[in-house]
């Protein structure tokens, strides 16, 4: 039992990534050259999402201002997930549906970017935080599974996985992100 879920997992792991990279490297890559030039001109990034795509905002934010391969200067980023006071007194006054869109009210400047998750595409607080980013100039990136197809233009970004399962969905969107930094590692 334990090994074929492993093989089973494995094996749906590498076909929905497989899939993912074919299709999108080229739109990761125009990514990873746009975030690279903003950074390079002043710009911050700013990620968001829930449960393990919270954690991954985290990750991916530790990644650029500490480093992620090579040593470079810190570059600004901030995952709207971390400030357990704004999270909190946001959700308590406002609703837990703005607690990420009053931080980008706050935080996001024209030129920055978001990388927003959602791995069904429709969470009101990383749509909220897509919206406020789009009123303030800010660049929107969605990484999203299967569900959002069809919602191509909720960003003006938007990485889709072929897929409906929670954990293969964030599996990609973990790559796509180290990818993102590796290559902005190169770019400076």
């Amino acid at each position: 039992m334990t090994h074929a879920l492993i093989t089973r997992a494995v094996a749906e792991h590498q076909k929905v990534t497989a899939e993912f990279f074919a299709a999108q490297s080229d739109a990761l890559a125009a990514l990873a050259a746009l975030v690279t030039a903003r950074l390079a001109q002043g710009n911050k990034l700013l990620l968001c999402g829930n449960g393990g795509s919270a954690c991954d905002a985290l990750h991916i934010a530790a990644e650029f201002v500490g480093r992620f391969v090579k040593e470079r200067a810190a570059l600004p980023a901030i995952a709207l997930t971390a400030d357990v006071a704004a999270l909190t007194a946001i959700g308590n006054d406002y609703g837990y549906d703005r607690v990420f869109a009053r931080q980008v009210e706050a935080h996001g400047n024209k030129g920055d970017i978001l990388i927003a998750m959602s791995t069904s595409g429709s969470s009101p607080n990383v749509l909220n935080a897509i919206s406020a980013a789009t009123a303030r100039g800010v660049t929107t990136v969605l990484l999203t599974g299967a569900k959002a197809k069809g919602k191509e233009d909720i960003a003006d970004h938007v990485f889709i996985v072929p897929s409906t399962n929670t954990a293969r969905i964030q599996e990609v969107h973990i790559t796509a992100l180290h990818l993102l930094a590796e290559m902005v590692d190169a770019g400076f």
